[in-house]
């Protein structure tokens, strides 16, 4: 199932063998799962003693011991949030779960307070015109214009580095120069920043065939116009633990039809539904990709992210899409602009 396999236990598990899952693992603590995988409960040392005080034996069921409203969350949540969590309710571990309730991985509050640097490499795509906002791109770059009182790349690029993802790559183009005099190497911000610059548009996924040192872990490629408060960490395990190739952030998209949806058999009409709404998953323009999609980039053509996952869907590789429910905002028009300035302090 997962790396966790060994502290899971299941609702009619033994008192016995409760005892045996607590005591091998390191974090003094069992995961309960029902029929269809999904967490249900948490049981710790304390709650078998209790138990056992009670009357009960060592082939007792766990069934009246585990406690049934455990403190979860979910894969999207930010790390603040998390902490938030496990504190208000004094725990030093919580349970990580997908949208369907399964267990991804088992947050350590500890480990959370501390920010490890990590060596997969993030890649920010800052070449864009930005015309769609012009006067306010004609004497500045997109990425460089201030959401709250910073520019939205740095808001990016602060983000990664909470989670300990400080190797940047900046993919630049339209007035290039203006970004790497405002961030330089980086070192201001805590982070290593290097450059590839394009001299003729390559696309999202074209622009990586620039990169002279190619990354040999997962990495993270970004649009540098997003503003998102997604937990690229759990994004990253989320992508090892499904062994995808490539990992699209996905963002739920309604469309309300303006007017009155007949169905009809021939000439008879079946239905009216009166403006119906649409429900689609949407691009996000976040990514986790694996080494090996360099095999599918070609040298220096136009190639767009898009493309990269159709290929490899049609080489039935694994990719896979990774559901946002947390802010994100796409700032493409003067309308999305003016919404970040008024929610920025809000969010960040």
């Amino acid at each position: 199932m997962n790396k966790y396999q060994d502290i899971l236990l299941q609702r009619d598990s033994t008192i016995k063998k409760a005892l045996h899952v607590i005591d091998k693992g390191a974090m003094r603590i069992a995961i309960v799962l029902d029929n269809d995988e999904k967490v249900v409960g948490t049981l710790s040392d304390g709650d078998i003693r209790r138990g056992l005080l009670d009357g009960l034996t060592l082939e007792s069921s766990i069934e009246n011991l585990y406690f049934k409203e455990p403190t979860l969350a979910n894969i999207n949540d930010s790390k603040e949030l998390i902490i938030q969590k496990a504190v208000r309710k004094q725990i030093y571990q919580i349970p990580i779960v997908d949208d369907e309730g399964k267990l991804v991985k088992i947050e350590e509050i500890s480990k959370l307070l501390k920010t490890n640097a990590k060596n997969n490499r993030v890649i920010l795509m800052a070449g864009g015109l930005g015309t769609r906002l012009r006067p306010l791109t004609e004497d500045i770059p997109k990425p460089l214009l201030k959401v709250g009182n910073k520019p939205i790349l740095e808001t990016i690029i602060e983000n990664f580095a909470k989670y300990g993802f400080v190797n940047i790559t900046i993919s630049v183009n339209y007035k290039a120069d203006m970004i790497k005099k405002y961030f330089g190497d980086g070192s201001d911000l805590g982070v290593n920043i290097d450059y590839i610059e394009e001299t003729k548009r390559l696309g999202t996924a074209g622009a990586l065939s620039l990169i002279q040192e190619r990354p040999q872990e997962p990495f993270f490629v970004m649009n540098a116009d997003l503003l998102t408060n997604v937990n690229f960490e759990h994004l990253l395990d989320f992508h090892l633990m499904e062994h995808s190739v490539a990992t699209m952030c996905v963002r739920e998209y309604d469309y309300q039809v303006p007017y009155g949806v007949i169905q009809t058999d021939g000439s008879r009409i079946t239905s009216i539904e009166e403006k119906p709404v649409h429900k689609f998953f949407v691009n996000a323009g976040i990514y986790t990709l694996s080494p090996q999609v360099f095999e599918y980039i070609p040298k220096n053509e136009f190639y767009d992210m898009p493309t990269l996952f159709e290929d490899i869907i049609k080489d039935e590789l694994k990719s896979i899409s990774f559901p946002i429910h947390e802010y994100w905002l796409d700032i493409g028009r003067m309308s999305d602009f003016e919404q970040a300035q008024n929610e920025y302090g809000e969010i960040f």
